[in-house]
């Protein structure tokens, strides 16, 4: 078993992130959409602490949404062949992850733990927290994230199983709403021998289990 812990001021039309094609909008759309925000919430977009964050939110959302220029696929298409035979278990354990939930584009912060029983091929440990990145850099619900990871896996990859957990608190919940923090969400998404094989499965729980809380580990 291996363990290893455009030119920004014009529009364009293009496949956005949902893919239906729609006209994304310049930079300069969505500066001034900034500022009706502000100006909505009571503020003064005009005033000298604020002349600039139209144009540093749309920066940051650049890279908070990164996600949607990745094709996590690809990402996992460089694989090796060479592995004299081996065959056990390769977990990644503990990826953190910030995304953002598409309810109310908060952030959702947490960590995954990935596993896959190679077949033929096996991938670089980086490109499977890569994969998570991908998908996680979207607004997203955490149900589907999970899904998405594995099933990128097991489609290019091929393996004999692929097991993926997801632990994140999400601030949709803790800041607002219910208003309840220290509350975190956990997902899994079995596919293969990890979903038909029971001691297969229980391995892999095992090896992300937070033994000293009885959990997973934290986010």
């Amino acid at each position: 078993m291996t363990v290893t812990d455009a030119d920004p001021g014009k529009r364009e039309t293009e496949t956005n992130g949902a893919g239906d094609g729609s006209a994304r909008p310049s930079r300069d759309e969505a500066e001034a959409a900034v500022r009706t925000l502000l100006h909505w919430i009571g503020e003064d977009p005009d005033r000298e602490g604020l002349l600039d964050t139209p144009k540093r939110v749309v920066k940051a959302y650049e890279e908070l949404f990164a996600g949607y220029g990745s094709d996590p696929e690809e990402i996992l298409t460089r694989t090796f062949s060479e592995t004299e035979g081996y065959d056990e278990m390769v977990i990644l354990r503990d990826i953190r992850f910030e995304s953002h939930c598409e309810h109310h584009m908060l952030p959702v912060i947490g960590r995954g733990h990935v596993a896959y029983l190679p077949d033929r091929r096996v991938v670089g440990i980086s490109k499977l927290a890569r994969v998570i990145e991908a998908y996680a850099k979207r607004l997203q619900i955490q149900e589907r994230m999970t899904a998405q990871i594995a099933n990128a896996i097991q489609n290019v990859l091929e393996p004999k199983g692929v097991a993926v957990v997801l632990r994140a608190a999400h601030q949709c919940m803790t800041c607002r709403g219910v208003h309840k923090p220290g509350v975190t969400m956990t997902t899994s998404h079995m596919i293969g021998a990890f979903r038909s094989n029971p001691a297969t499965r229980q391995e892999f729980l095992s090896m992300v289990c937070d033994s000293g809380r009885g959990g997973y580990s934290e986010a």
